[in-house]
C-alpha cells in the first residue's frame, strides 16, 4: 500500500497508514480469543453475505478449523473485528467456541480503510457498497478523493467515477446491490441526463439480460438524438425506435434508420476501431479481404 505524501498536511499526518497492512504478517503474535468476546465491525462495508458459500466455509471450519487469523482491535473491554467477517460469522455457524485473531491498535478511520480493502481484494464488494464506503471515508474522516485513491491503492478518478453511482435513483442502485447490474451497466447510465430515463433504462436491462455493449450501444443513440444541433428533427415512428434499438442490441454499437417514400432508406452503423469494425463483420458475417 502506498504511503505517498500528499498535498497539505499529508495522508499519513490525516491518518497513519504506515506499515498497518491489510491482512495478518509472518511473525505476528497470534492469539485465540473466545467468539463471544469479539463485537462487529461497525466500518464493515459488506453488507450482503453468500449464505451458502458461508455454510461451506462453515463445514470446512468443523473440519480443519480457521485457518487464517482474524485481525481485531481491543474495544470496550472486549474486541471489536476489523477484517475476517466472512472467517467470523462462518465461525459462529459451526459452533466453535474461540478463533485465531491478531490484535492491532488502530483508529477508527484505519478500521474502516482496512475493511474496505480487505473486500476490494476479495472482489467482495458490489459497486453501490464500494461507493458507500468511500462517501464515508471522505464524510467522516475528512478526506479527499485523492486521499481515499491512495488508502485503497485506485486511481483518484477509478474512486470519482464510483462516487458518482450514487447519483442514481434508489431502485437502479438496488438493482446493482443484489447484482441484477453490474458496475458497466451503472456507468453507461450515468450519461442519461435524467433519473427517470435512468430508472426506464435499467429494468429494461434486467428484463431482457442486456449487456453492458448494448446499453452503451442504447445510451449513445439517445444522446445523440437529443444532442443533434439545429431545428429539432420530427420524432421518428415508433416502429422506426423499436427497430433501432433491435439492431443496437443485436450488434452493441449505435444504429441509426432513416426512412424515405417509396420503402427506402439507409441504415447507419457506427464502429469505433478497425477491431470494432471486424467484430461488427463478424457479427455481420460478412467475410473480410485479407
Amino acid at each position: 500500500m502506498s504511503t505517498r505524501k500528499v498535498l497539505g498536511r499529508g495522508l499519513e499526518a490525516l491518518i497513519p497508514v504506515t506499515n498497518i497492512a491489510a491482512e495478518p504478517q509472518p511473525g505476528e503474535p497470534v492469539n485465540e480469543i473466545p467468539i463471544d468476546a469479539i463485537a462487529a465491525n461497525p466500518f464493515q462495508p459488506r453488507k450482503r453475505f453468500d449464505d451458502a458459500r458461508l455454510k461451506e466455509l462453515a463445514e470446512s471450519i468443523k473440519s480443519d478449523g480457521v485457518l487464517q487469523p482474524v485481525v481485531v482491535r481491543r474495544h470496550n473491554g472486549g474486541y471489536q473485528l476489523i477484517m475476517g467477517e466472512r472467517r467470523l460469522q462462518a465461525a459462529r455457524l459451526a459452533g466453535v467456541p474461540s478463533i485465531p485473531v491478531v490484535i492491532r491498535e488502530v483508529r477508527d478511520a484505519d478500521a474502516l480503510r482496512l475493511a474496505i480493502v480487505e473486500n476490494i481484494q476479495r472482489e467482495n464488494l458490489n459497486a453501490i457498497e464500494e461507493a458507500q464506503a468511500y462517501r464515508r471515508l471522505i464524510s467522516e474522516f475528512s478526506v479527499s478523493q485523492g486521499d481515499v485513491a491512495t488508502m485503497v491503492g485506485k486511481d483518484r478518478s477509478s474512486v470519482a467515477n464510483t462516487l458518482r453511482l450514487l447519483n442514481l435513483p434508489e431502485d437502479v442502485q438496488r438493482f446493482i446491490e443484489v447484482g441484477s447490474l453490474t458496475g458497466g451497466h451503472a456507468r453507461a447510465l450515468l450519461s442519461l441526463p435524467t433519473q427517470k430515463e435512468q430508472s426506464a433504462l435499467a429494468k429494461r436491462i434486467v428484463e431482457h439480460n442486456l449487456s453492458v455493449r448494448q446499453v452503451e450501444a442504447e445510451v449513445g443513440l439517445t444522446r445523440r438524438r437529443k444532442d443533434a444541433p439545429g431545428r429539432p428533427a420530427r420524432e421518428k415512428p415508433a416502429h422506426l425506435q423499436e427497430l433501432e434499438r433491435a439492431f443496437s442490441q443485436h450488434l452493441g454499437t449505435r444504429v441509426a434508420i432513416h426512412e424515405k417514400r417509396g420503402g427506402k432508406g439507409r441504415i447507419e452503423i457506427e464502429f469505433y476501431s478497425f477491431d470494432d469494425f471486424e467484430r461488427l463483420a463478424s457479427e455481420m458475417r460478412v467475410p473480410l479481404p485479407r
